[in-house]
């Protein structure tokens, strides 16, 4: 496979099927590219679901695996299987040691997610100081907020995308109102051109050229939860920073899933969960990043105890000794078990590097788009035929490893049709299934699993 490096997916998928003298859509293609994955063996840390939960009316549709087709890991990712060993752990030192577990054992309940920052700075591309576990993702994009965006009346206005998700749109929208103004004309929504379902990066750049000068804040996510569009996220930092504008990133969709450098590419705040491809489970832990540039400059609006040194935390002496950096921006301490899965998927991720987990993922998602444009691309001679369209952009530089389908058949049904199957994906209305091949879990087999049984799925719903 090293001899393939650096050819777009579709060339790899065909030099391979061609070595092996089969079609490209052949199941022997997605074994070959399975054995020579050097990151097989990282699935075997996860626990994958099984179809046996589906409804026993429904397991005859499955195809004999005893694994589900998961690749939903844009919204849960798979439980680590260190997780459980690790909450047990806890649990056991709470009932036998009570109050004394804050500061003993392997995971002093104190410290412990300071334990395990510099594991989640490897993932987002940042330095250990640069990033602090805690709350979650809304509750801490509300206090970056809140040190970052000073509004004046000249330069009151925060750049985000028109479709940004929900919870972002409404932090922006009541940040906006918190310091009096009106998001109606403080709020500037960026569109994709008439007949685009994406942003173009100058677009953006533009738009910042021209009402940079009343712009405070740049609000953007690191990937689009809906399109799957990976942002140059270099390119609008550096843009926004020429207009004197702070950048910020929403890296819900980004941070575990592309490689990101928030660090080099001078990001000046960011904020992510952790549930989805870090796989800390439901709710889990979030991240924050404040750059180094600002330790000393930026400091948080609200404060709480644990923003205070740690070495003279507890003398309770009501002075606060606020620590530098994004670290003086925490509040309360952090639950120990939301830290313990998020410790035993973290670990997983320094077995590799997020270079190397890129480089499959390009692969993996081009294999995904090959099968789908082979066959469902629509065809004129027989326009009844059900296609799928890719909103996704096709550039694999411009997306991380979810592809946005968009049917001509009622999407709910095909949703159903492939649950039944023991498909596990997800909607999003009107018209979008979301498919995210991740690359620390999912197969080429999965991927090939996944077509074959979207043929069923769609066979099904045009009866």
């Amino acid at each position: 496979m090293d001899a393939l490096a650096g050819l777009h997916p579709r060339e790899v998928v065909e030099r391979v099927a061609l070595s092996l003298g089969c079609s490209p859509t052949s199941a022997q293609v997605a074994a070959h590219l399975d054995q020579h994955d050097q990151l097989r063996h990282l699935r075997e840390k996860f626990l994958v679901p099984k179809t046996a939960t589906l409804p026993p009316s429904d397991l005859s549709l499955v195809d004999g695996q005893d694994e589900c087709i998961y690749l939903v890991g844009n919204s849960l990712g798979l439980q680590p299987r260190t997780a459980r060993r690790y909450l047990e752990e806890e649990l056991d030192k709470w009932g036998q040691t009570g109050v004394h577990g804050h500061t003993e054992g392997s995971r002093p309940w104190a410290w412990a997610e300071n334990n395990i920052e510099h594991l989640m700075a490897k993932v987002v591309g940042a330095k250990a100081e640069e990033v602090a576990l805690m709350n979650g993702l809304t509750v801490n994009l509300h206090l970056l907020m809140l040190s970052f965006y000073k509004p004046t009346p000249t330069r009151h206005k925060i750049l985000l995308e028109n479709k940004a998700f929900p919870s972002d749109h409404y932090a922006v929208e009541s940040q906006i109102r918190l310091r009096g103004f009106d998001p109606e004309h403080s709020m500037l929504l960026v569109s994709p051109r008439e007949g685009e379902e994406t942003l173009r990066t100058e677009d953006i750049v533009e738009v910042l050229e021209r009402e940079g000068d009343s712009i405070a804040v740049v609000m953007f996510s690191g990937v689009q939860y809906y399109t799957g569009q990976l942002f140059d996220m270099a390119a609008i930092t550096q843009a926004g920073h020429r207009k004197g504008c702070f950048v910020g990133f929403d890296c819900a969709h980004a941070a575990g899933n592309v490689e990101l450098k928030l660090h080099d590419w001078g990001v000046d705040f960011a904020c992510w969960c952790s549930y989805k491809y870090i796989n800390s489970g439901a709710g889990g832990l979030a991240g924050a990043f404040v750059h180094e540039n600002h330790k000393h400059t930026i400091k948080p609006a609200l404060c709480g105890w644990w923003g205070h040194n740690l070495k003279t935390r507890f003398q309770m002496d009501n002075v606060l000794d606020l620590q530098p950096g994004v670290s003086g921006f925490r509040l309360s301490n952090q639950p120990i078990l939301l830290v313990c899965p998020l410790q035993a998927s973290l670990e997983i991720f320094d077995l590799t590097s997020m270079a190397a987990l890129r480089r499959k993922s390009v692969l993996l998602t081009g294999y995904l788009e090959y099968l789908i444009q082979h066959y469902y691309t629509q065809d004129p001679a027989n326009p009844h035929k059900p296609h799928v369209s890719i909103i996704t952009p096709a550039d694999p530089e411009q997306r991380g490893c979810q592809l946005s389908l968009c049917f001509s058949v009622p999407i709910r049904k095909v949703f159903q049709e492939l649950e039944r199957r023991g498909v596990a994906c997800d909607m999003r209305e009107p018209s979008v299934l979301r498919v995210a091949p991740v690359p620390l879990y999912n197969s080429f087999r999965d991927v090939h699993r996944f077509v074959e049984t979207l043929t069923a799925a769609l066979r099904s719903t045009s009866q």
